[in-house]
């Protein structure tokens, strides 16, 4: 194709044009309306996950603007992009340090804010003359900021940030007269000590924890958490400073938001334990109002706070018990809250709530949601088992609900059934063996109640009527069952023989070892087969009865609790994450990731090659962009597009970007 048909092709060709297009011709525009307007359009995109990185040198012009509404959403495009591409970042340091000397304070503010999302090595020497004037700065606004970005420093460059004095001046922030200050000083002495492992670093002295709990009345909510999470974090020597920290902390427990209250509750619940006698008792009945009140907030909020109250009530099983009533479930609950109230209802359940108790979960045992169902058939359960007094009532309930639902709750109440029988193996015999004569395998769906089903029938062969047509049921699907329930029916079968060898009981047995020790692929259960086939191959009857029919341990109770070390772990971290996933924190912290926020090759390189970088980028993104839509080799052919193609030219057009600003590095003392 020669020259003249290319330039013939592209003069009649149709514009490129779309979204992109558009966006870089509204921030170039003569109007100032216009541009502000395709800037609004850009954070738009870049909300929704649009990459606007090809945009970056047009909306970067558009920062030089008395406008603040326009310069706020440019430096938050430029937060954006500095967490991805700090190299495209690097360009605007001039701009920054201007911006950290307008006398308008929101603007210092986000200068020095947005200075602390770049994440590149060198921009401490840029960072450090902007910080220690904004660290000093008339303005609480602009000082609680740089307070926050001292932090951020010091997780870039922590040598640089002692040399230069700002930790020392942050532990001088504490004693500001502005409460948000003080607030955000402790939040980033609290990271620093946390990243650096050096607990040194803020110093709780006495005239600190003074300065703390007066500023706390005067904070805003976010400014109580910080200041409650690190009174939670203080160790107290003796009961009086424990007694003064929770007396000062105990009227955050009425205010309206739920993290302000739950990071009030794990001060006291740290503190509790340094009082004793009925001083104890008095603060921990504090905690019962504030806790029923999270119930009365937003579905998703309250689901946090029922998985606080689960790790507060492992610790003070006590501090809830005349609250039963305010954790039953409402019509109008969604799933996972009804779930964590159960949880919640059975322990808080006594010998004197049980009763109604029982008939609150019967109520549930007849809704339709299965899940539910299963949940409240199994709390009722667990609720017998923990107290004895009332394993009558709950026996007499399962059998009502089996008798008029079989087919919708059959599944969870055999299982429930067996860990009766496991922990009560004699007293409830003959109110429970007629609901199995009743049943067979077929009515069940699950191998946990098959499982469950066979073990009662070898447990007690001698009481189960019609045994040996059972058996042939349990025989005939043995192969298609699941290898758990192969293993439970190799038990029975052997005991059945064992009880009652019969013609019949030893035929099911020859037919089960058969398909077990040749039919079957799973290693356990033929080696199970196998083992019992030659024990029962012996002469040694004693023998054969010593391990064979050896039961399960008697069960004490079956709510699944925390370990006492996990307990203690949690309870130091309510109102955390770690609570409402049931882990200490220190599983979701990996040690060696001291770094994970630094891009290596980015964080070393000088502020030349940054600048070189983000150039090339930008050409890179911009013929991108301008290409996107041509399917015209011949411009290729050309040598017009592709990264290999841009030249010195085209990166020298870059070299204005705010060029008339020159700034030195600060030097490093």
């Amino acid at each position: 194709m020669s020259k003249l048909e290319k330039r013939l092709r592209n003069l009649f060709s149709s514009p490129r044009k779309g979204e992109t297009f558009e966006l870089k011709s509204g921030l170039a525009s003569n109007y100032a309306m216009e541009r502000k307007e395709s800037i609004r359009r850009v954070i738009a995109a870049m909300t929704v996950g649009k990459d606007v990185s090809s945009l970056f040198p047009d909306v970067l012009k558009n920062i030089a603007t008395h406008d603040l509404e326009q310069k706020k959403l440019v430096y938050l495009y430029l937060m954006n992009y500095a967490k991805t591409n700090p190299e495209l970042s690097i360009l605007a340091v001039n701009t920054f340090v201007k911006d950290s000397e307008d006398p308008n304070p929101l603007i210092r503010a986000l200068s020095i804010r947005t200075m602390g999302c770049i994440r590149v090595d060198k921009m401490v020497d840029y960072m450090a003359t902007p910080l220690r004037k904004t660290l000093m700065d008339t303005n609480p606004y602009v000082r609680k900021t740089a307070a926050i970005c001292v932090a951020k420093l010091f997780e870039l460059h922590s040598d640089s940030c002692i040399e230069q004095g700002f930790l020392e001046r942050l532990v001088e922030l504490v004693d500001d007269s502005n409460p948000m200050v003080v607030a955000n000083a402790i939040s980033s002495l609290v990271e620093i000590s946390r990243f650096s492992n050096d607990p040194s670093v803020l110093n709780l002295s006495p005239v600190v924890l003074k300065k703390l709990l007066m500023t706390l009345n005067e904070c805003t909510e976010w400014g109580r958490i910080t200041i409650l999470t690190c009174l939670a974090d203080f160790e107290t020597t003796n009961s009086e400073d424990a007694f003064h920290i929770m007396e000062r902390c105990s009227p955050q427990l009425q205010h309206e938001n739920p993290a302000v209250v739950l990071a009030a509750v794990k001060v006291l619940i740290k503190n509790v334990d340094q009082i004793d006698g009925e001083a104890k008792l008095t603060l921990l009945a504090k905690l019962s109002s504030p806790l029923v009140s999270l119930l009365s907030t937003p579905p998703e909020i309250q689901y946090v706070g029922l998985k606080n109250i689960k790790v507060i009530l492992e610790k003070y099983p006590t501090i809830l018990s005349r609250e039963l009533r305010a954790f039953f479930c409402k019509y109008s609950d969604p799933l996972y809250l009804k779930l964590e109230k159960i949880e919640i209802l059975i322990r808080l359940v006594n010998d004197s709530n049980a009763t109604l108790l029982l008939s609150e979960l019967k109520e549930y045992a007849l809704e339709f949601d299965q899940q539910f169902v299963d949940r409240a058939i199994q709390a009722i359960g667990q609720i017998a088992i923990k107290l004895p007094s009332i394993s009558k009532k709950a026996v007499d309930i399962l059998y009502d609900i089996v008798a008029t639902r079989p087919e919708y709750v059959i599944n969870e109440a055999i299982v429930v059934l067996q860990e009766f029988l496991r922990r009560y193996p004699v007293e409830f015999t003959s109110s429970i063996i007629p609901i199995i004569a009743d049943l067979s395998i077929q009515d069940f769906n699950n191998s946990k109640a098959i499982s469950s089903y066979i073990w009662i029938i070898g447990e007690y062969t001698s009481k189960i009527p019609h045994l040996e047509s059972k058996l042939q049921r349990v025989a005939e699907s043995f192969l298609e069952a699941e290898p758990s329930v192969q293993l439970v029916s190799l038990t029975t079968v052997c005991k059945c023989h064992l009880f009652k060898p019969t013609a019949q009981t030893q035929q099911v047995l020859q037919k089960v070892l058969e398909h077990a020790t040749q039919k079957v692929d799973n290693s356990d259960v033929r080696d199970k087969a196998f083992i019992y086939w030659r024990l029962l191959s012996l002469e040694q009857e004693h023998i054969q009865k010593e391990v064979i029919l050896t039961t399960l341990p008697k069960l004490d109770t079956i709510i699944p609790l925390f370990p006492t070390s996990v307990l203690n772990e949690l309870v130091n971290e309510i109102s955390m994450l770690s609570t409402v996933y049931e882990k200490p924190g220190r599983d979701f912290v990996n040690t060696d990731d001291a770094n994970r926020y630094f891009n290596p090759n980015i964080q070393s390189r000088r502020i030349e090659e940054l600048q070189l970088m983000a150039k090339r980028e930008i050409m890179d993104n911009t013929v991108k962009a301008e290409h996107l839509l041509d399917f015209d080799d011949g411009i290729e052919e050309d040598g017009l597009s592709g990264p290999n193609s841009i030249g010195i030219n085209e990166l020298n057009e870059l070299n204005d970007l705010f060029s008339g600003f020159n700034v030195s590095p600060s030097p490093i003392e």
